[in-house]
């Protein structure tokens, strides 16, 4: 394991691509989803649809192109929890090279008023003992 809790492979797709044969920048931050919407599932153990929260803050770092012929995996942990907020780091690799790496700040909400509320008591619970906070 290496200093993130948590790797997941990410499969491209030829949409990935533009006309310059590498993925678009914009299909990074869907990269960054699939690796959450792995972690909340392999890691918490809860379906990202049974997470209330919504993304407050995306700043993505392009390194290097990520091309055809890379196999793409997507490294993350929880580096902050606050009352309402999960910040999330990642790393985007291409191979063993970083083609990118992104920060992530998603604020769990009230479905009710779309305010922000505080984290479930299981979901923090489940985050801390991953995390080793």
């Amino acid at each position: 394991m290496d200093e993130f809790g948590y790797t997941t492979e990410v499969e491209t797709r030829y949409s990935d691509f533009d006309t310059m044969g590498h993925v678009n920048n914009a299909v990074y931050a869907t990269y960054l989803e699939q690796a959450r919407i792995d972690y909340f599932r392999d890691v918490i153990g809860m379906p990202l649809n049974e997470i209330s929260g919504v993304i407050a803050h995306l700043e993505i770092d392009y390194q290097r192109s990520i091309t055809p012929e890379d196999e793409v995996t997507v490294a993350m942990g929880v580096t902050e929890l606050g009352e309402s907020s999960i910040t999330m780091e990642h790393e985007i690799r291409a191979g063993d090279d970083v083609a990118a790496t992104a920060e992530v700040v998603q604020v769990a909400i009230d479905r009710g008023t779309g305010e922000p509320s505080p984290i479930a008591p299981e979901l923090r619970d489940r985050i801390v003992t991953h995390e080793g906070f």
